[in-house]
């Protein structure tokens, strides 16, 4: 780890996205912790820190729960140590076929969504620019 480059939380969070707080409470609850800390106890995290927390941040719009994102760090880091069992990777697969289950669901919402914007858009240009719009009963 010497010669990895260490990152302090503000460089972190400017370079994920995330602010101070969501990074402190994904240490606190044991999410990523940083990997060092300063002399004066500043966090100080690593590259592969940093792709943790971009993992994580990726995962908060499928609403994965902590314990879900945990499991899934978990389970990369078993595959990436070089010795997982088949049962590692088809809780990856499973893991893999919820995270498309529930970009399915969001796509789904955001159609929906652009098409009543849409439909505001189309009442809005029939409407007179003047006065106020008449409520239909």
């Amino acid at each position: 780890m010497s010669d990895e480059q260490m990152h302090q939380i503000g460089e972190v969070a400017d370079t994920v996205g995330l602010s101070l707080r969501t990074i402190r409470h994904y240490e606190e609850v044991d999410l990523v912790p940083p990997s060092g800390r300063t002399a004066g106890g500043f966090r100080l995290y690593t590259d592969d820190d940093i792709e943790r927390l971009r993992l994580v941040k990726h995962m908060k719009p499928l609403d994965f729960s902590l314990d879900e994102m945990r499991t899934v760090l978990e389970l990369r880091d078993t595959l990436a140590d070089g010795t997982p069992d088949d049962s590692v990777r088809e809780r990856l697969v499973m893991y893999a076929a919820l995270a498309e289950e529930r970009c399915r669901n969001l796509r789904a919402q955001l159609e929906n969504a652009e098409a009543m914007a849409a439909m505001l858009r189309r009442e809005a240009g029939r409407r007179p620019a003047t006065g106020p719009a008449r409520r239909r009963r």
